[in-house]
């Protein structure tokens, strides 16, 4: 900071603009409620009748492993709630609002895969049932050019050197 003779601070300098534009964008809602069960009733009498199944699904439709669920009642005690979010709940929650880009939190995820473990999973079956798999592969290919001929001149090639 450079200060003039009565001592205040040269705040900007002339002719250097000082100007910044943020466009916040909020992404969209999930397209189903918590406990919108009636919207797929597939997916509810899966998870009615055979839980874990309909787990392993959702997380192999989403592109992950599908054992991966099984991991949840090791981890937070067998019989339910032990004082302990399930981390892998929360973690396919909060992937599949960053996949999709829904509005939310960790907190809210938490809060939600605590306080009804069941109705979390239906949701995120019905979000990657709708949405599908948008998953985005990219590849890049490098082309070099050079002067030299790719095809030996003994075959009666001759390459054209006008461009």
């Amino acid at each position: 900071m450079e200060f003039q003779s009565d001592m205040e601070p040269i705040i900007s300098q002339p002719g250097l603009v000082t100007s910044q534009t943020v466009t916040v964008t909020q992404g969209p809602l999930w397209s189903s409620g918590m406990c919108d069960c009636c919207e797929d009733c597939g997916i509810c009498c899966c998870a009615l009748w055979c839980f874990p199944c309909m787990q392993c699904n959702t997380v192999s439709e989403f592109g992950e492993c599908m054992c991966l669920p099984l991991l949840d009642p090791m981890m937070m005690g067998y019989i339910g709630c032990s004082g302990v979010c399930p981390p892998i709940t929360m973690a396919m929650r909060s992937s599949v609002r960053e996949r999709y880009k829904i509005q939310g939190s960790i907190c809210d995820d938490c809060v939600r895969s605590c306080c009804c473990y069941s109705c979390t999973w239906c949701q995120m079956a019905r979000e990657i049932k709708r949405r599908g798999q948008w998953s985005t592969v990219t590849t890049a290919h490098t082309t070099i050019l050079s002067n030299t001929p790719m095809i030996p001149q003994s075959q009666g090639y001759t390459p054209l050197m006008e461009y």
